[in-house]
């Protein structure tokens, strides 16, 4: 029986995941917490699997994901909404051996903890694909400061205001943004937000 802990701050999620996998004759929920830090005590919960949201109050899901590594915690699913490039990266690098979108069918659900349960990296296909996508770019890919100003250019954020949000210079902000510009193949910061937008780097 390999025995779950659910964490997502929806009850609504929580309470639907657990009917899902406990109709399964091998799969039993054990635990569930509504933000991430409640991952961390699946080290002494006699837990098997975490499935885990990433965008949460609280400690997120990237966050409790690497405390679980570090800590010698049981193997992470990520089961969440957000299917950007950014997200997904950071997921896999924090740890998680899984990755699965919420719209995925029941039995993809199921075997997904199975094959996280037996120690085995389960991605779905859209998660893959994303992953496959940056492998096959590795020297245009974004760094995690450039992804940074790529979404605070999206919310309008300025030369001065980005460089006060990320305690750099505006020298500094317009080296990354020449960057930025060089690795989307763009002229222009408007450019630039719609080709991430279109990667889904953010």
């Amino acid at each position: 029986m390999i025995r779950v802990m659910l964490i997502d701050d929806h009850p609504v999620v929580r309470a639907g995941l657990r009917t899902i996998l406990d109709a399964f004759d091998d799969i039993e929920v054990v635990a569930e917490g509504a933000e991430g830090s409640a991952a961390l005590t699946a080290t002494t919960a006699s837990v098997d699997v975490v499935v885990c949201d990433i965008q949460m109050p609280g400690m997120d899901g990237i966050t409790a994901t690497r405390r679980l590594a570090e800590t010698g915690g049981p193997p992470v699913l990520i089961l969440t909404t957000y299917d950007t490039e950014a997200d997904i990266v950071a997921a896999v690098e924090a740890g998680a051996l899984g990755y699965l979108l919420k719209d995925a069918p029941e039995q993809a659900l199921h075997d997904a903890v199975v094959t996280t349960a037996q120690g085995r990296r389960t991605l779905s296909p859209e998660v893959a694909a994303a992953l496959a996508e940056r492998v096959s770019r590795p020297r245009q890919a974004l760094s995690t400061r450039e992804i940074e100003i790529l979404r605070a250019l999206e919310s309008g954020a300025g030369n001065r205001d980005l460089a006060r949000q990320l305690f750099i210079s505006e020298a500094t902000v317009k080296t990354h943004l020449v960057h930025i510009y060089q690795k989307l193949g763009v002229e222009n910061r408007t450019a630039a937000i719609t080709a991430a937008r279109e990667r889904r780097l953010i």
